[in-house]
This record gives C-alpha cells, structure tokens and sequence, in this order.
C-alpha cells in the first residue's frame, strides 16, 4: 500500500493464487486489501473459492506456462507473491515476468531469497546452499522430493530476479529483513509501455 499507493479505482491483478485453505497466510491479499471489487485473482490452481470468501473479487483460471489471457496494460497494478520461484527454469519465469509487465501499467512482486539460511518451503536449513546439481539431488532422496524439481521450486537470489526483468526494465529492487539476514525480495516498479518479444 505505502509503495503502490493503490486507490479505491485501481484495478490490481493478484498473479498466483493458491487453492490452499490450511494457512491463514495463503491468498493473504485478498483477506487484507480494502478495494476486493478491484482485484482480479488468477492461478493455474482452483482459487474460485475465493469469490465466495471475499464477495467482489473475480478469479481466472490459468494454465502454466501460456500467455495470460489478459489484454495490453488491462490492470494498474499486477501483484505476485511467492510466486515466480514455482514458474519453471529460468526461461519460463522470465517469461512469466514478460506477461506481467504485459498486462499491467505497475507491478509489485515477491519472492523468498535463496541466501536466506532456512528453505521456506521445506524448512531444511543450509542444504540449499549448495550447488543446485547437488542440492535436487539430495532433496529428490527425502520426503521433499516434489520441491527438487527446477519446474516445483527454482529459488532465487537478488541477481537472478535483477535479471529476469532487464530485458524488459529496471526493476526497483528490495530485500526484506526477518531476524536480520534477508529471506525475501521484492521487486517494483513501472512497466515500459512496450514488453519485447
């Protein structure tokens, strides 16, 4: 809100919603922005549960790795959080990113840092430090096998997001702080009028 500066006429798309009902923290967007009217939610998974939750917000279902069924700068705002380390290699999430910046005049996007001490999805502290080779293939051993494919989690750190929007824009670029040591990222800022090829 302090950073987007969003009012009761700005349209946001929320890229990425889940249909997990188990955490208080899942689609925490749509339990907290005051304009749902506004918000379109789109996902690869079910979320139509959401306009139902949050009366006002409409939900659109997506498929992965397809262009968003959204027309050239359709929304204000496209916000996406936690969602781009679950978009594929690295192709596939700039490609995901390219569609963002399409369809929206802003976009505002987290995502947790790789050099954060504590896996976020497994809770496994250091291993995924190192080499990605190694990493996967000791995770494919465990009961977090579904998070050692690149398609399910491909963790990034400031560089790998930095590059992801350059050959679009410059993104504004922060890391956030838990505990002192920086577990997440987020990247804003304006999308150019024109997304490349």
């Amino acid at each position: 809100m302090q950073t987007m500066r969003p009012t009761e006429a700005t349209s946001v798309l929320d890229l990425g919603v889940t249909c997990d009902r188990t955490y208080q923290e899942s689609n925490y967007f749509e339990q907290f922005y005051p304009y749902r009217e506004n918000i379109v939610c789109a996902g690869i998974e079910d979320g139509s549960h959401l306009q139902h939750q949050y009366p006002g917000v409409v939900f659109i279902p997506l498929q992965a790795g397809q262009p968003l069924p959204f027309s050239d700068k359709q929304f204000d705002i496209s916000f996406c959080s936690a969602v781009i380390e679950h978009a594929g290699n690295r192709q596939e999430q700039q490609f995901f990113i390219k569609e963002m910046l399409r369809v929206s005049q802003h976009f505002f996007l987290t995502t947790p840092n790789r050099w954060f001490p504590v896996e976020m999805h497994t809770g496994l502290p250091l291993l995924h430090y190192l080499p990605m080779q190694c990493y996967r293939a000791i995770l494919a051993k465990t009961s977090f096998r579904y998070w050692s494919y690149e398609n399910n989690l491909n963790l990034l750190d400031i560089e790998n997001l930095r590059n992801l929007f350059l050959p679009y824009v410059v993104a504004n670029l922060v890391k956030i702080r838990l505990f002192g040591i920086h577990s997440n990222l987020v990247a804003y800022g304006k999308s150019p009028d024109l997304v490349n090829s």
